[in-house]
Formats: C-alpha cells, structure tokens, sequence
C-alpha cells in the first residue's frame, strides 16, 4: 500500500473538477492507497477560499476533507522542516515555507506528495514525487 498526500495545487485541480486529476485519486483509492492533506496545504487551500468567499467550493472541499482526513503537525514534522530549510538554503534554493511544512509532513509520514509542481520540489533530499495532472 502507498500513502499520498496531496499538495495545495493538486487540491485545487480537485476543486476545479479536473478529470485526469480527479480519476486518479479515484484509482489509487479504489486500489486501497492512502490519501491524506497535510494540514499546511490545508490552510492553504481554505484561506484562499475564504478570500474569494466562494461558499460552494467551501463545502466541496470541507467534505472532501472529511473523507480524506487532514494529517496532523507535530514537533518531529517542524523540526524536519528546519533542516529542510537550512538544506535549502545552503544550496541557494529556498522555497516556501508551507511547501516546506509539507515536505517535511510527506518525508516524516512516509508519504509520496502529489504535486504539479515538482520543480518546485525536487532539491528536497528524500521526498518521493508523483504529478498527477500529466
């Protein structure tokens, strides 16, 4: 069994009903993976709803939510980050921090972070990629 968890641009695809995306979470679930949020992508995701006030994406996602569930922070996650962080910056590619955060939470639960922005991603030692939206 693999665990994703999925990045604040793939639940957006999510959101906007995009069927390439929306399928394949359809059959890796069907085939008994694990999907989670991480809380960082998350927030992301609801602040930018709650910007826009767009109430029917609101409650797509919320219930999407709950069926996925949202992965908790904890210490070992922040102090994950921190060296994500300091690795990062050493080699002049610094990134956000929320896209550290979950990094760190896909890195310290073993998860595989779907993204379509794996660029964005791949100076992080030890992070498993998938892009879903080719």
């Amino acid at each position: 069994m693999k665990k994703y968890a999925l990045d604040t641009n793939t639940l957006s695809y999510l959101l906007k009903k995009d069927p390439t995306v929306s399928a394949r979470l359809k059959a890796e679930s069907d085939i008994g993976n694990r999907l989670t949020i991480p809380l960082m992508a998350f927030y992301e995701v609801k602040r930018g709803l709650l910007a826009v006030n767009s109430s029917q994406r609101m409650r797509y996602f919320e219930q999407f939510c709950g069926i996925l569930g949202i992965g908790d922070m904890s210490f070992e996650i922040a102090d994950k980050a921190a060296h994500i962080y300091a690795d990062l910056r050493r080699i002049g590619r610094l990134v956000e921090d929320a896209d550290i955060m979950i990094a760190a939470f896909c890195i310290v639960n073993g998860c595989i972070l779907v993204t379509g922005n794996t660029k964005h991603f791949e100076h992080i030692d030890g992070l498993q990629l998938a892009n879903w939206t080719e």
